[in-house]
């Protein structure tokens, strides 16, 4: 049986995730993380994606992806394709680094826009890594947040556009948004799947 043929447009908004085959970990170390965001950082300049959020998790990862040209699979082919030639040249393997197909989830930009964002970047929360955002290094919550610089494969201005004109309000509110979805959380109600 043929595999389903994935959606692609131009605009579209994905939320994008691939996982460690055999559900192994992706990453061992700062090195694994530091490499993946410097492949990542390649592709969203070299298929012009904008990248909104992201959290790396030990054996899988999170993106939210705009593509204003129709390709997902060609970008994502280089992104997981290269990373796992790293990975395993650094680590002196062979193999699957990533389990199967990634998955990709076309968002409404209207709706689930912001949400999306949030969702992102309490993967740590959920997984009780950590009690805050802030304290789960790889992703995008600090910079977007203002407590960090901002890397240039982050767009995270068109994100926070959303909340106020003012960059210092913007990341006020984005803050306290994120800040409310943990309380959500813990009331039992974040309703985006996993």
């Amino acid at each position: 049986m043929a595999r389903p043929l994935r959606i692609e447009y131009p605009d579209a908004l994905y939320h994008l995730t691939s996982r460690g085959n055999a559900q192994e970990d992706i990453f061992s170390d700062d090195a694994d993380h530091l490499e993946f965001l410097s492949v990542l950082a390649t592709v969203v300049e070299r298929f012009e994606w904008r990248l909104y959020a992201y959290c790396l998790m030990d054996n899988h990862y999170h993106l939210m992806v705009g593509t204003p040209k129709a390709n997902l699979s060609k970008g994502m082919r280089q992104l997981n394709g290269v990373y796992t030639q790293r990975f395993n040249r650094r680590h002196r393997r062979v193999g699957h680094v990533f389990q199967g197909r990634f998955k990709a989830i076309v968002v409404d930009k209207q709706a689930y826009l912001l949400e999306l964002s949030r969702y992102v970047v309490l993967n740590p929360v959920r997984a009780k890594m950590v009690s805050d955002p802030a304290r789960h290094r790889w992703s995008s919550y600090r910079a977007t947040a203002g407590l960090e610089e901002l890397p240039a494969f982050l767009d995270a201005p068109t994100l926070l556009a959303h909340f106020a004109e003012s960059l210092l309000a913007a990341r006020r509110r984005y803050r306290a948004f994120v800040e409310e979805g943990i309380r959500v959380f813990l009331t039992g109600g974040m309703t985006l799947p996993a």
